[in-house]
């Protein structure tokens, strides 16, 4: 379908009724891509409370009220499951979360500018802002970033600045694309979308959250009772509907799981915990998930961390592979922290080959195959001029 770019941007449409948003997504599945944005509150519940949808094409500019009476979004599931509509984002996983949650599935296919911006050369994390200024050509105005989007009527002001994120999106998104055209980089990005597409990517297991608590002991017996406290705050965050933070902190709950209190009185004894949650239904469901923990046998109880087999890797060798990552990450004009993390450097360094995702697709080609050759020694570093130079040895690891 031929079409000429307009003129000016298309004035945006607030849209509150069923007929007229499964019109304007009618019209949205015949173009090949669409830019989407959303606005939700998260502050004082668990789950997001989606409030506005933004969607943007070349004729259409339009702010759906999310929190509409008796509108209908099915027609909004069904343009971000299209197959033929390439859904562009930026910074998607939130957005992505919560369309998750209302629609059973992740939008697809998907491009992120700012995973396409790391690859592209713009840095670790290229804020939108800095996208917008730079390929745009525009400025945000971000005096309704921290509007209560749950509030109704929409003024006129929160309609343009909603409306404005999907409309330079657009432009970003086309000129990354034209950039990693001529770089032939969009499979790389399209490698990223894989991540972020995957359901599971979002779904918590109540079971192993304890871990980002990183405790720091050999007690596995406390560790049973962490494990225990910490998937009960996460379903109980859920059931009610809070933060899990505001619920228990984790301060407080890694004490709860160092004294494991047996009852209401001592469970209020613990900093932050108040008489009233003691008590209460939430307080009991605690204590309960505790006892569970105190009476599991001991080949229930969890594993400590596995420490890295064979010897530390050499700091020396590590801090070799952090060079060659910046002078790999300098060469093909690519951010370094999306090439590899601090962790797989050290894995490297180690001796470790498998699981890592340095060593598959694109980052292989990039930084993984000559990590590869640093570690066994068919490859040194060397300066010429400025820059860094990689120096074949021809040694033979074997």
């Amino acid at each position: 379908m031929n079409r000429r770019s307009p003129v000016s941007d298309p004035d945006p449409v607030l849209i509150t009724d069923s007929a007229s948003l499964a019109a304007l997504c009618a019209r949205l599945r015949e173009e090949p891509f669409v830019t989407v944005d959303t606005e939700f509150m998260r502050e004082r519940t668990y789950w997001p409370e989606l409030c506005v949808v933004q969607l943007g094409s070349e004729r259409d500019v339009a702010v759906v009220d999310a929190l509409a009476p008796e509108l209908d979004l099915a027609p909004l599931g069904e343009l971000l499951a299209d197959p033929s509509v390439l859904k562009v984002f930026h910074a998607a996983r939130q957005d992505v979360e919560i369309f998750l949650l209302r629609f059973g599935d992740t939008p697809r296919p998907m491009f992120d500018t700012q995973v396409a911006a790391m690859v592209a050369g713009f840095g670790d994390q290229a804020s939108y802002d800095s996208l917008v200024r730079g390929l745009a050509g525009a400025s945000i105005d971000k005096a309704h970033r921290f509007s209560d989007w749950a509030a109704r009527p929409l003024s006129p002001a929160q309609i343009a600045y909603a409306a404005a994120d999907v409309t330079h999106l657009r432009r970003v998104y086309l000129a990354l694309k034209e950039r990693l055209e001529s770089e032939n980089r969009l499979d790389w990005v399209a490698e990223e979308m894989g991540a972020l597409t995957t359901p599971a990517t979002y779904r918590t297991d109540p079971d192993t959250v304890w871990e980002r608590l990183r405790p720091r002991t050999n007690n596995r017996r406390f560790l049973a009772a962490l494990r225990a406290a910490a998937a009960w705050r996460e379903r109980e965050a859920q059931r009610v509907n809070v933060p899990r933070q505001r619920l228990v902190r984790d301060e407080s709950l890694l004490e709860i799981a160092a004294t494991m209190p047996q009852d209401a009185a001592a469970l209020a004894r613990a900093r932050g915990v108040s008489e009233g949650f003691a008590r209460g239904k939430s307080g009991a469901g605690l204590i309960a998930a505790l006892a569970e923990a105190r009476e599991l046998p001991d080949d229930a109880l969890p594993e400590l961390p596995r420490e890295r087999s064979g010897p530390n890797p050499s700091p020396a060798l590590v801090a070799l592979l952090k060079v060659l990552l910046a002078a790999k990450a300098e060469e093909h004009g690519v951010a370094a922290k999306l090439l590899a993390n601090g962790e797989e450097l050290d894995r490297l360094a180690a001796g470790e080959s498998d699981g890592l995702s340095v060593l598959t697709g694109w980052r292989r080609r990039v930084f993984g195959e000559d990590a590869l050759a640093l570690r066994s020694g068919r490859l040194a570093l060397g300066v010429q001029g400025k820059r860094v130079r990689l120096i074949p040895t021809g040694q033979d690891p074997r």
